[in-house]
């Protein structure tokens, strides 16, 4: 959604990305627990066209830097009440190269097309994952049903890095739906989890990635505790979507992005009460990164080729 902000192998796209599953939930050594690196408030919203209210809760955290790794940028918009129109809000047609956008819809419907013919409508627990690569042009609007009926809007979007070895692949989109993606019980009545990306247990989730990476949306009922591991090595953070819990004894609330630290494996998530958290976990990518709007890859130059090939027309054409 954030058309404007700047960010300062030979595997085919089509191969599955798996994660290692995550065993049962055990009790945590405390030496094996992740220190909370820091918490993220989203706090100033902004418009991204007239059609999305968000907070940007990552890269504007400038300290993140490869921690959050391979995820590049995180917009929320948390939910708001748009009135009836004839004329659905959204964003026109613009590029992007170099990476993938995830869009995940909980409350609200968005239509997608872009300039390889490929496009849809998103509804609640639904998720548009568009790979950009070599690049695209695409545009996103609220649909037109819903836009007459007005409504809460409540989304995620999620920038997802490209290695450098696939960056000019061919585009694709991925249209997940609700039931694609299902849900799974979590231990001792915690609630459950939608796997999108990744798998938990023996449920793996239908969005194919390019890199190793889950994408869980979590929803608890306060019961007992969820207790989950990771590698070290690896990006971890949980954006709370609603109500409040604590993770790794840190207290976190709505629109608070909690990024773990590199010191241990595991972290356990409290919820007093019952509430919804998005968990990002992936390998990070250690490549260079050079970012300029909607572009994002490894050079200056490939920057600039990329700004001379959308001018000339190499994107495609979509009309307005």
């Amino acid at each position: 959604m954030s058309v404007n902000d700047t960010l300062s192998d030979n595997a085919t796209l089509s191969d599955h990305a798996t994660r290692p599953a995550n065993d049962a939930p055990h009790m945590s050594d405390p030496q094996s627990l992740r220190s909370v690196h820091r918490v993220v408030r989203g706090e100033h919203f902004h418009w991204v066209g007239d059609g999305f209210r968000v907070t940007n809760l990552f890269p504007s955290a400038a300290d993140l830097g490869l921690r959050i790794s391979p995820f590049l940028l995180l917009d929320y918009a948390a939910p708001f009440d748009f009135e009836p129109t004839e004329h659905p809000g959204g964003v026109g047609v613009h590029p992007h190269r170099g990476f993938e956008t995830v869009t995940l819809a909980f409350e609200g419907s968005v239509a997608h097309h872009d300039s390889t013919g490929a496009g849809g409508v998103i509804h609640p627990g639904d998720v548009q994952w568009m790979t950009a690569a070599s690049g695209v042009l695409h545009k996103e609007y609220h649909e037109a049903e819903w836009a007459r009926r007005g409504g809460r809007f409540h989304m995620v979007q999620l920038w997802v890095n490209l290695p450098a070895a696939h960056k000019m692949d061919p585009p694709r989109y991925q249209g997940l739906t609700a039931e694609q993606i299902g849900r799974s019980d979590l231990p001792d009545g915690a609630g459950i989890v939608r796997v999108v990306a990744g798998r938990y247990g023996d449920h793996v989730g239908p969005a194919e990635t390019v890199t190793p990476i889950n994408l869980w949306d979590l929803q608890l009922t306060g019961a007992a505790p969820l207790q989950l591991s990771f590698p070290s090595d690896e990006t971890v953070a949980l954006l709370v979507l609603d109500g409040s819990v604590t993770v790794n004894g840190t207290a976190a609330n709505h629109r608070d992005l909690v990024v773990l630290d590199d010191d241990g494996t595991d972290l356990t998530v409290d919820a007093a009460e019952p509430a919804r958290l998005l968990l990002l976990n992936g390998t990070r990518i250690d490549e260079p990164v050079v970012a300029y709007g909607p572009f994002v890859m490894n050079t200056r130059t490939q920057i600039m080729e990329a700004i001379q090939d959308f001018e000339s027309g190499a994107f495609g054409h979509l009309d307005d």
